[in-house]
């Protein structure tokens, strides 16, 4: 974890990059606040990197889970205003999360779909907006990740 930490800092994109999908399969407790500052990193590929670890719980060897108040509103703005089209369609994954949980999340993930300039962002958005295939799969479950 040290040289990952490390990496995280370098200069070389790829570097960061790297390290931050060697986080997705190693975050506990103590990385979380490094990996939600990679959501701010100025490649869009460290961005992506950051959004899966965060969104995707198939690659934890533990149980950690993102913090709904340290992540939801960088995620949305993500999916807002991000210039790169493949970090917005990355973000649905993290802010569809949160659509059966927080209208804030809904109403973003329902903004994208009806308005995002890219059609594959729109498409990926349709998929976690109300009545959407992820959307319908995952309505019955209860709230899994916490607010404070």
């Amino acid at each position: 974890m040290p040289a990952i930490r490390h990496g995280l800092r370098s200069p070389i994109d790829d570097v960061r990059r790297l390290c931050t999908k060697a986080l997705d399969h190693l975050v506990d407790a103590d990385s979380f606040p490094t990996l939600i500052e990679m959501l701010d990193d100025p490649n869009p590929g460290v961005r992506i990197e950051a959004l899966h670890a965060l969104a995707c719980d198939r690659c934890k060897a533990n149980d950690c889970h993102p913090n709904t108040v340290a992540v939801l509103d960088r995620a949305i703005r993500l999916l807002r205003h991000d210039p790169d089209r493949h970090v917005r369609a990355w973000a649905c994954e993290l802010v569809g999360r949160w659509v059966h949980d927080h209208d804030v999340a809904t109403s973003a993930i329902i903004e994208a779909r009806d308005i995002d300039p890219a059609p594959a962002v729109r498409k990926k958005a349709s998929w976690y907006a109300p009545g959407g295939t992820i959307f319908e799969k995952t309505k019955t479950r209860s709230l899994r990740y916490g607010t404070a």
